[in-house]
């Protein structure tokens, strides 16, 4: 509910309420505070995230990483998406057209058509 609702901070707030009281997080726990932290544009603490639930034991599958590089691509920072990226393919990870498209650069402007915009044909 929290990840739907973006309240990344109440998100956080259980993660380590569950460890306090020995309830270990799953993926599904983690993936619910990645996307809290997407939906808030909080994308480097849901690369942080990525690294805690694996060196918790828990390890990331396509939907929270899609989630990470989806929080990366809403804040411009789609090279960081594109490691990412990177790192699933290393993990042997599918990902997904969601995870593809959102790792994507930004479109380049289009070329004005213009003759001193294009090589030179003479």
């Amino acid at each position: 509910a929290c990840g739907r609702a973006g309240e990344y901070e109440r998100a956080l707030e259980l993660l380590a309420e569950m460890n306090e009281r020995g309830i270990k997080p799953n993926v599904i726990s983690y993936g619910a505070a990645i996307s809290a932290c997407c939906a808030k544009g909080r994308w480097e603490r849901a690369i942080e995230l990525l690294r805690e639930m694996s060196d918790a034991g828990v390890p990331p599958n396509t939907i929270t990483f899609s989630a990470a590089i989806s929080a990366c691509e809403k804040a411009g920072r789609w090279e960081k998406a594109l490691q990412l990226l990177d790192e699933m393919d290393e993990r042997g990870l599918k990902y997904d057209v969601i995870a593809f498209n959102r790792s994507a650069p930004p479109p380049s402007p289009p070329v004005p058509d213009c003759r001193l915009c294009r090589p030179s044909l003479y």
